[in-house]
């Protein structure tokens, strides 16, 4: 779970000042910070379409060109990629490309296919395996009942936003909080689970939260973060410092905050709608915390239950909008978090990109909806795995 680290990238954390669109009204202006991506697949066999625990193969054959960028996950029927640091979004999207290659290729090998999706549409076969780690290893014995019966792997994506300190992460967090649950929608991406229909767009958002800290951040300043970080260790409730599975939060090895809210979708450009969503949120956000702007004052239930409806409904049907407190269409959500985000957005050239995404997402559905769609075909959750498997390959 971590973001590559490039020695010859020392521009992470950095900022490019740009000018407000005009007519804003305000007199900051937006920043273009770094990004990167962590994506975590699954990996299921060609035949049964049920995960299966093949992930030291497949990493080792496709380490000779990737490196460090591929890494193992929890559960063996798990891979993880991850970008190195950039402020092009076509960039991005192309190293994305390459890393969704070369794991489909070397997937392939392995007689597996590499699926981009949440949760796990047919069942596994057998119990899964932990990957052989001693840290692992720790979290399986002390958060059994969060394990459950080894057959429930989740796969998220994770869009990391540079930062130039931890007070400067902590202020962004605050800052983000009202938009993730919209953002949550986006990409809800796990309709099925192990053979059912889930009733929910994101059932990985539900599977996730057995885990101890994962949901909305708190609302913290450097000393309070450090303070709870500290507790949590200390009295057992988390292993690590890594371990905090907030919505958003401060890296502990690298100078970026961190927004872990998306399931890893199939399709690449819903991935790089999200990081380029993220990243004009902050662009505007950065400099009004440089400005001493205070961040908005969110009700911690009504917060919650935003996060809930993003995970039933994902882009179907109405959302929660967190400050006002009102229900809403979640594309009129989204449509907010747009005009929001639209001079960081600018700044780093990627208006048009995200607007003509957005129109497509808009005509053809989200993830959850495309998973529905490719089951009502046929009536086969084979057809779903392979759809997804399809999609992820197509870069």
């Amino acid at each position: 779970m971590s973001l590559a680290v490039s020695t010859s990238a020392p521009h992470r954390g950095s900022r490019t000042l740009a000018p407000l669109g005009p007519g804003s009204g305000r007199s900051a202006a937006a920043v273009v910070p770094t990004m990167g991506v962590e994506e975590e697949f699954l990996l299921v066999d060609r035949r049964s379409r049920a995960p299966v625990g093949r992930a030291a193969r497949v990493i080792e054959a496709a380490s000779g060109r990737l490196g460090p960028l591929v890494q193992p996950e929890f559960f063996t029927a798990q891979v993880e990629s991850c970008t190195n640091p950039t402020s092009s979004t076509a960039v991005l999207r192309a190293e994305l490309a390459w890393l969704r290659a070369e794991l489909v290729r070397a997937a392939d090998a392995q007689d597996c296919l590499l699926v981009g999706t949440g949760t796990a549409v047919i069942p596994p076969e057998h119990p899964l395996t932990i990957t052989p780690d001693e840290r692992y290893g720790r979290m399986a014995v002390r958060f059994a009942s969060a394990v459950g019966g080894y057959d429930q792997p989740v796969c998220g994506c994770h869009v990391h936003v540079g930062v130039s300190s931890r007070a400067q992460a902590l202020d962004l967090a605050n800052r983000l909080r009202p938009w993730l649950p919209t953002l949550q929608a986006l990409c809800a991406n796990s309709p099925f689970d192990r053979g059912r229909d889930t009733g929910h767009a994101s059932w990985r958002a539900v599977e996730h939260a057995r885990w101890p800290t994962v949901g909305p951040a708190p609302f913290l300043d450097e000393a309070s973060y450090e303070r709870i970080a500290h507790d949590l260790v200390q009295c057992g409730a988390l292993l690590d410092r890594r371990m905090i599975y907030w919505y958003a939060r401060p890296s502990e090895h690298v100078p970026t905050l961190e927004i872990r809210v998306a399931d890893v979708n199939a399709r690449l450009d819903t991935v790089v709608l999200l990081a380029a969503l993220v990243r004009g949120l902050a662009g505007v956000l950065l400099p009004e915390g440089d400005e001493g702007r205070p961040p908005p004052f969110l009700e911690c239930g009504r917060l919650r239950e935003a996060h809930r409806l993003a995970a039933v409904h994902g882009l179907c049907g109405e959302g929660l909008d967190p400050v006002g407190g009102a229900r809403v269409p979640v594309w009129d959500m989204l449509d907010r978090l747009r005009e929001r985000a639209a001079p960081g957005l600018a700044a780093a050239g990627d208006l048009l990109l995200v607007d003509t995404m957005l129109d497509r997402l808009r005509a053809e559905g989200g993830g959850a909806a495309r998973q529905r769609a490719a089951l009502v075909r046929r009536g086969r959750l084979s057809d779903v795995v392979d759809s997804l498997a399809r999609t992820t390959a197509a870069v």
